[in-house]
């Protein structure tokens, strides 16, 4: 299963962000979403699973939207947050993949037998930070990521 996961698009969807994301099996919107426009993009391309960023808190229509939502994969417990300080507290036994956006920073770690991915800011682009959107494998015994680039590094 090949899952797209995007964050902090910010009301901005990239036709290079809709072009990775093609032929995903699922997308993960790690929140600052910024639009419904957004979502019902995303879900042209495949089912969308999305939480609220700091950003949508009070956009009337995010109210729907949770700030933490848990995600079964294909056989993952995923657990889907904006922000990384909110993750501790909603962690499960069985989460094994920790999703979040926030610091517009890409970012694929293991920790604690634990797979953290942010997919970093597919949005406006913030300082020199780079533009970005991750991919989700999960498949076999371990799930696998991979960034990739919407636009040329900054120089």
């Amino acid at each position: 299963m090949k899952v797209g996961v995007i964050s902090d698009t910010h009301g901005l969807l990239r036709p290079q962000a809709v072009e990775a994301l093609e032929g995903s099996d699922w997308i993960l919107h790690a929140g600052d979403i910024g639009s419904p426009d957004i979502i019902e993009q995303l879900a042209a391309i495949a089912p969308v699973t999305a939480v609220r960023g700091n950003n949508d808190q009070h956009a009337p229509w995010a109210s729907s939207i949770g700030d933490v939502v848990h995600q079964d994969l294909n056989g993952w417990h995923i657990l889907l947050v904006h922000d990384i300080a909110d993750a501790d507290p909603a962690l499960k036994a069985e989460t094994r993949i920790v999703i979040t956006g926030h610091s517009h920073k890409p970012r694929i770690e293991w920790r604690d037998g634990r797979l953290y991915l942010n997919p970093g800011s597919a949005g406006p682009r913030r300082f020199k930070l780079p533009v970005t959107v991750a991919h989700l494998w999960l498949e076999g015994h371990q799930p696998r990521a991979e960034l990739t680039p919407l636009l040329d590094p900054p120089g």
